[in-house]
């Protein structure tokens, strides 16, 4: 390879190793212990007395609701089972969703690239038209650009205990283990 090309190569491959360190963070939260390297949210628990435990799952902003439910409660007959028992009861369960709102300026002083913003080319009602965010539209003024941004955490007390007794609220440990199993997604091995 010739000087000039191992110049220009060299040039590309700092962008290409930062878009690849970007692709890797656009994932949702696996099932791991929270605070495992390099990844956001995760699993904890607590024992609260010989029987009783509250476990939690914290999901990142590209987590599903039902996503972070499932890790639950895979994490609570994962940890039912280790202790020995065989079901589980939920005392206290609660979902929370935190929103949040960023709004990305375009045009001078704002934005990523300063003095760039998006342009389209749009079929209305009266034919073509043009749309520039920052210059505003015939129908669409506006200089900036707005995302919504949901995190859902879920929080369970439970109560373990080797009775499954016939209660909406009571979970064989097994059965929960062995349906969720498919669903769940591991932290990649580093």
């Amino acid at each position: 390879m010739s000087k000039l090309n191992f110049k220009r190569h060299r040039k590309i491959a700092g962008p290409l190793a930062a878009l690849a360190l970007l692709a890797g963070c656009a994932t949702a939260t696996p099932y791991q212990p929270l605070g495992y390297p390099g990844a956001s949210g995760g699993y904890t628990d607590q024992q609260l007395d010989s029987t009783h435990f509250r476990v939690s799952f914290f999901g990142n902003s590209l987590t599903s609701r039902q996503q972070v439910e499932n890790y639950l409660l895979y994490r609570a007959a994962e940890l039912t089972l280790s202790r020995g028992f065989s079901c589980f009861t939920m005392v206290n369960h609660d979902t929370d969703r935190r929103t949040s709102v960023q709004v990305n300026p375009y045009g001078p002083g704002g934005g990523f690239y300063p003095y760039w913003s998006p342009y389209w080319s749009m079929h209305g009602a009266f034919g073509w038209y043009n749309y520039d965010p920052f210059f505003g539209g015939p129908f669409f003024p506006g200089s900036y650009d707005v995302n919504t941004i949901d995190r859902y955490q879920a929080m369970a007390d439970i109560a373990v205990s080797n009775s499954c007794a016939a209660s909406p609220a009571t979970f064989n440990a097994q059965q929960v283990a062995q349906n969720l199993r498919p669903y769940l997604v591991y932290p990649k091995p580093r």
